[in-house]
């Protein structure tokens, strides 16, 4: 076999594998949008590989069980406040690990990374009995507020930081006379850009898709957020299958603007801040 047949099968081989994988990764994507077209008894007891039309009869009942205007306003507002106040304060406590020396830091940060590797789905107890012994129940605020506390996000700004603000910039804007807020605001923050965009597209998807603490944090469905409120879609007897794969369709719109908008700036940042990690 030549030099020209080898790299030919290689090239061959490694577009298999990435269709294989762009097919894996699309076939749930695939299944919601068939499905979004189908009634409940071909959804459940049928393989569908071919649109239905029933799309518009699962929109109608989707709308009539649901304030899906309402859904989308209260997911995105609770998106756009935690992606906004979770990135300006793990980015500011990124910056104290990264740039200050206090005692306990090692310590504090190792805290950090340990807590960063357990599943959050283990404190949901203690955290359920904490906001209610407070009576913060069915309170956007308790939503809110514990996102502060983002281990993953503090780490990923400090590593961030470590290489793209040198110590002598921070030390020519002291003699200047800029206070720690200035440099945090006027300097900080403008070089760590690329590590805001990543970050920040992150948080507004996975908070946009949030499940669990709403479901155990809220019961006024005027508050529900989309994703509560699209398992709540039922008819008179079991769930509306047909009506929430058009509710998952509706709600992954956002997600696939956003994406389609910075998805070239995620890829770059995140090869970025693999190779500042390494």
């Amino acid at each position: 076999m030549n030099e020209k047949m080898k790299r030919t099968l290689c090239h061959a081989v490694i577009y298999l594998f990435a269709f294989s994988v762009a097919a894996v990764a699309f076939y749930p994507f695939f299944v919601m949008i068939i499905s979004s077209t189908h009634d409940n008894y071909n959804i459940v007891a049928k393989i569908n590989v071919l649109p239905g039309n029933k799309f518009k009869e699962n929109f109608e009942r989707l709308t009539q069980n649901i304030d899906l205007t309402r859904g989308i306003l209260n997911s995105l507002m609770l998106a756009v406040i935690v992606t906004v106040v979770q990135n300006y304060f793990t980015m500011m406590a990124a910056y104290a690990f990264s740039k200050f020396e206090f005692k306990g830091k090692k310590f504090l940060f190792s805290v950090v990374l340990v807590a960063m590797m357990l599943p959050g789905q283990l404190g949901i107890i203690g955290f359920y009995k904490e906001i209610q012994a407070m009576k913060l129940l069915n309170n956007y605020f308790t939503l809110i507020v514990p996102t502060i506390s983002n281990c993953f996000a503090v780490f990923f700004y400090k590593q961030f930081i470590d290489g793209a603000l040198p110590n002598e910039l921070i030390e020519a804007a002291v003699m200047d006379g800029c206070t720690e807020l200035k440099i945090f605001h006027r300097i900080t923050i403008p070089l760590v850009i690329p590590a805001l965009v990543t970050q920040g597209v992150m948080t507004f998807i996975g908070n946009w898709n949030s499940y669990l603490t709403p479901l155990i944090v809220l019961n006024d469905q005027k508050k529900f957020t989309l994703p509560l409120m699209i398992a709540t879609v039922r008819d008179s007897t079991h769930s509306d299958y047909g009506a929430q794969y058009v509710g998952m369709l509706v709600s992954i719109i956002p997600m696939v603007i956003v994406y389609a908008f910075a998805s070239k700036v995620i890829m770059e940042k995140i090869a970025i801040g693999a190779a500042v990690k390494g």
